[in-house]
């Protein structure tokens, strides 16, 4: 693979220092590893980070896959009129610039973009771990301003273990699940069933009903359960692509043209406030 000339690294308090090194080693002749002072709160060192990236104009910036990582990305890519380009599957060094890959259509086709010119790179780990990392390390630690945003107080995330790839029953709750009080109906089904509860997208970040461990899609957890029922799920691929290669899906769905009922085995046209109290007294 060819190599940039310079390439500048930018590491966030959540962000793998030695990721994405490793990545600018690789992408460049030359790579910049930019580090900030304080590192537990980055918001307020952002504005010298641009400041010398700006000065610098480096080939390409990569930052990490995080919420500072992208919201830096953005920022970066507006002050040097140039693209972001994110959630890759591949990269690549050609003749007209910087050659990159990513899913589109909930992973049922490659789309391929190429810029020349500086880029921002918005990347995760795991890419490009068959190239070696030869070139040419520096580190830079930048201060921060004193801005207006002010740390308050750190809170510890609660974290939630949720194993849905080797769960052999799952239940999963889609937005046609009316209510908060309906799905702690399922959630008793899943205890008779002794099955997992999933969910789509918008429940986990629209509603916040279930926290994001439980979120089957593209860009969530893929499964493989014996079982599957989709309760209140349209069906579209962003879904689907997480839990179509379940052994049997079942589905509950009061629009009898919604998509799912086109992919499942079994399926009934109902509300699930009503079919669900109803399977679950015929269980009990």
């Amino acid at each position: 693979m060819k190599k940039l000339g310079n390439v500048w690294a930018v590491v966030d308090c959540n962000a793998s220092a030695d990721e994405l090194e490793r990545l600018a080693a690789v992408l460049g002749d030359r790579a910049t590893v930019v580090t900030c002072a304080n590192k537990s709160f980055f918001l307020n060192s952002i504005p010298n980070i641009v400041k010398e990236v700006v000065a610098a104009k480096p080939d390409a910036i990569i930052t990490a896959s995080t919420k500072n990582g992208r919201l830096l990305a953005g920022i970066l890519a507006a002050k040097l009129d140039t693209l972001v380009l994110s959630d890759l599957s591949g990269l690549d060094i050609t003749e007209e610039g910087v050659l990159a890959s990513r899913m589109v259509y909930g992973g049922a086709a490659i789309r391929k973009e190429s810029v020349n010119g500086t880029v921002v790179l918005c990347l995760g780990q795991g890419l490009l771990t068959n190239q070696t990392a030869d070139g040419e390390v520096a580190h830079v630690e930048l201060s921060e301003e004193s801005g207006e945003i002010v740390f308050v107080e750190k809170r510890s995330k609660e974290i939630r273990t949720v194993n849905l790839t080797a769960a052999k029953r799952v239940l999963s709750a889609g937005r046609g699940v009316p209510s908060e009080e309906a799905l702690g109906v399922l959630q008793k089904l899943a205890e008779v069933l002794e099955a997992e509860i999933g969910c789509t997208r918008p429940v986990s970040e629209e509603y916040r009903w279930l926290p994001k461990e439980r979120y089957i899609g593209v860009s969530g957890a893929k499964i493989k359960p014996e079982f599957y029922m989709a309760v209140g799920i349209s069906g579209q691929v962003q879904h689907t692509v997480g839990c179509n290669e379940s052994g049997t899906i079942f589905a509950i769905n009061k629009d009898k043209n919604a998509p799912i009922f086109k992919q499942c085995d079994y399926g009934i046209v109902a509300d699930s406030a009503v079919v669900l109290p109803a399977i679950l007294d015929a269980l009990k």
